[in-house]
């Protein structure tokens, strides 16, 4: 219930997060309601998936009774607050076959010769318990007014962050439309668009108006893909519209390099997250619980998925990586270098298994070096260059640098072009230094 996340503030509050994300909060469909691990038929006691909004108690402006109440809803918001959290909500403009609106505006839906009505699809994945919206219907511009006033509604109980469903299943001109819309009456809402598509069709979501994206980088898993593609988003012509937001997880996807996978590399991804992109977020309890148990349908899909049944956890217990997740949050709340995406500049290693990796703010006050061990098992070491131009070291002066790893408190004195490192991943994966030139 909303009064059950009240009493997590405090914890989400500690471990350094000011965004909490709820999934779609509205009443959930009960015809085709979907089971547990996506089973097309769901049993007696079974919730179904928060995203087939709508039934006889309303739709996407009301609430789910089992949740709390509106008058809830805008509590938890305003208690959010008092711990400068915004709560975020899940913004899904699909329909549950026994969502109010299929009676109500019929034309607003694609239909079969048959009679029947046509489901979602979004290949490969199939939704039954799903009834997209038809923009192309000829009553747009009421279905348009119609999903502009949900937003409207939220924004008017106090939500200003939205991340949206699959924006790139509707039309980029509604969403222009509706964003420029939306922020004429409150500029600073936030939508971030959850669009794992082609990279041609993301961009022009970015150029539609959406503030921050999800990007590929859950599926990054070496050095040189992982440079290469921070180099697109920072170095080219994205830079100019598109501001990325780097999740190690999803709820749709557990990804085959976490299937199975130990602390070390739940560490090294979050790390890696927080400190590439000044945006970032977590499906929280999956992943610092660290379940790592994939569907045995071969997918990048969690077996047990809580999109389709409630879970409880203990709250009281804390791991390795939540003490990682509080760490960098705390490292990156003080040092501005680490609130800016595209300041990012790749170093040489002499070992293909090392990534470095140097921020440094505008006015050249605050210096962050990251270098990472890609190899989640093993010891690896090597040399790093000192980016001399990018740290001020003009030509002709001497290498003299401190650097402190953040996360050790353990300091070392540089005085090489090139200087040794050493990571073990069962300690951190990776060095996140401050850098002092003396």
């Amino acid at each position: 219930t909303f009064k059950d996340v009240e009493r997590l503030l405090p914890r989400v509050a500690e471990m350094g997060f000011d965004v909490l994300y709820l999934p779609p909060i509205h009443p959930i469909g009960e015809v085709n309601r979907k089971g547990k691990n996506n089973a097309v038929t769901a049993g007696a006691d079974e919730p179904g998936s928060p995203w087939a909004i709508g039934n006889k108690e309303g739709g996407h402006m009301a609430i789910h009774s089992e949740l709390g109440t509106i008058d809830d809803y805008v509590a938890l918001i305003k208690k959010a607050k008092e711990f400068d959290i915004d709560i975020a909500l899940d913004l899904a403009f699909q329909c549950a076959p026994d969502h109010p609106y299929i009676k109500e505006h019929p034309e607003w839906f694609a239909w079969r010769p048959d009679g029947t009505i046509a489901y979602a699809e979004n290949p490969p994945k199939k939704y039954q318990d799903i009834v997209p919206l038809n923009f192309e219907t000829d009553d747009w511009k009421n279905l348009w007014e119609e999903l502009k006033n949900v937003v409207l509604f939220w924004v008017k109980k106090g939500v200003r962050i939205f991340r949206v469903d699959n924006p790139h299943t509707k039309p980029f001109a509604f969403w222009e439309w509706c964003i420029q819309e939306v922020q004429k009456e409150a500029p600073q809402t936030i939508f971030l668009s959850e669009a794992f598509t082609r990279p041609h069709v993301m961009a022009a979501l970015g150029k539609a108006g959406f503030t921050q994206g999800y990007t590929y980088f859950v599926w990054r898993n070496n050095k040189q893909e992982m440079e290469e593609y921070l180099t697109e988003l920072t170095q080219t012509e994205w830079r100019e519209f598109f501001r990325p937001n780097f999740w190690p997880n999803t709820p749709d996807i557990l990804p085959y390099e976490l299937m199975g996978a130990g602390a070390n590399a739940f560490v090294l991804r979050v790390l890696m997250a927080a400190t590439l992109s000044s945006n970032y977020g977590i499906y929280g309890p999956a992943f610092e619980f660290m379940e790592n148990q994939g569907n045995n349908n071969g997918k990048e899909e969690y077996l047990n998925s809580e999109k389709y049944e409630i879970r409880h956890y203990n709250w009281d217990h804390r791991n390795r990586l939540t003490d990682a997740i509080t760490r960098i949050n705390r490292i990156r709340q003080e040092h501005p270098a680490l609130q800016n995406t595209y300041n990012i500049h790749f170093t040489r290693t002499d070992n293909d298994q090392l990534m470095s990796y140097v921020k440094v703010n505008p006015d050249g006050s605050d210096a962050i070096w990251c270098i990472i061990n890609w190899d989640t098992m093993h010891t690896q070491s090597g040399f790093v260059e000192v980016p001399k131009e990018l740290l001020g070291i003009t030509s002709g002066r001497r290498v003299n640098l401190k650097v402190e790893d953040m996360l050790t408190n353990e300091i070392y004195h540089w005085f090489n072009d090139w200087n040794y490192v050493e990571l073990n991943p069962e300690k951190w994966p990776i060095h996140i230094f401050r850098v002092a030139l003396l």
